[in-house]
């Protein structure tokens, strides 16, 4: 049934008004970490009241809306007098056939959405540099959580771009799948951290290796390939964000966030979903067994 509704829109979209499929909303700033690569941590401005969320998701919906990720700064902490994150999961979830949440994974996975995706961005040493002491409190989290569909996302910079495949070893058993992008260079943060493309090549022809084999990379060939130069067909209006006052925006999700550099692009969600609008088989399948759990029968794919 859910993929119907994808299928309905990838063919209204080609006779009709460009509208997004994707969207996320950042529910507020504020997180429980300091994590060196995340501009949004230091910005004023929310959270966003249950009443704002909800107006602005009936808005994505109205807008043609699919799949809504919830996010922040970390959505566990969002409050509104006895509201919290379940509220939001469950209006969201009469509204949008597909619903996530990004969490950094320091609070109990207990929600009731589609997916969850974990941030973790190196083995322990390194990702306790990046992201402060959590570590081990989300590999616990992890393993007592009863949600069946975890996935570890992971932000690859010049930190950490050396343990990526020990860190995929490590995960595999842990996790439903792994999903990685590349550190993006707003203004907030060092440049030091964005990895030079020769070094993401060489990150990329490690991940397709791995992916060769089995282990669970989540990410298409076709987005790991087309990420090494960014050389793909972006289509930036499938994308819609929600900022912590209240701002939607119609593209990019660097957009009305930093200067948009479209030849530093790492983000594979972008990548991934115009590869698929595209007609990228691998792309379509990707987005088919992380959004529907359906397990891999190709691991090249």
């Amino acid at each position: 049934m859910k993929y119907g509704y994808l299928l309905s829109y990838y063919v209204s979209s080609l006779v009709a008004r460009k509208r997004p499929l994707l969207a996320g909303i950042k529910l507020t700033y504020a997180c429980n970490l300091k994590c060196v690569h995340c501009p949004f941590r230091c910005r004023q401005g929310g959270p966003l009241s249950f009443s704002q969320v909800t107006t602005a998701m009936e808005r994505l919906r109205g807008m043609g809306v699919k799949i809504l990720i919830i996010e922040g700064g970390e959505p566990f902490l969002w409050k509104d007098d006895e509201l919290g994150l379940a509220d939001i999961v469950r209006a969201a979830k009469r509204m949008f056939p597909l619903v996530g949440v990004t969490t950094n994974g320091t609070f109990p996975l207990e929600v009731e959405c589609d997916i969850v995706w974990v941030s973790v961005d190196g083995m322990k040493t390194t990702h306790d540099r990046i992201r402060g002491e959590s570590f081990e409190r989300i590999l616990a989290n992890i393993e007592t959580s009863s949600h069946q569909r975890i996935y570890a996302h992971v932000t690859v910079n010049s930190l950490n771009w050396s343990e990526v495949a020990a860190l995929v070893k490590f995960l595999a058993s842990r996790v439903e799948g792994i999903t990685f992008q590349f550190h993006y260079p707003y203004a907030e943060v060092s440049e030091d951290l964005v990895l030079p493309f020769n070094l993401r090549a060489k990150v990329l022809d490690g991940l397709l290796r791995l992916k060769r084999d089995g282990l669970p990379v989540a990410d298409s060939s076709a987005c790991l390939q087309a990420l090494k130069g960014n050389q793909w067909r972006c289509r930036p209006w499938m994308i819609a964000n929600v900022d912590p006052d209240g701002r939607i925006t119609h593209g990019c999700y660097v957009k009305g966030r930093g200067d948009v550099s479209c030849e530093r692009c790492g983000f594979s969600a972008h990548a991934e979903i115009s590869l698929a609008y595209g007609g990228s088989v691998g792309a379509m399948r990707a987005g088919h067994r992380i959004f529907f759990n359906q397990r891999r029968s190709n691991a090249c794919a």
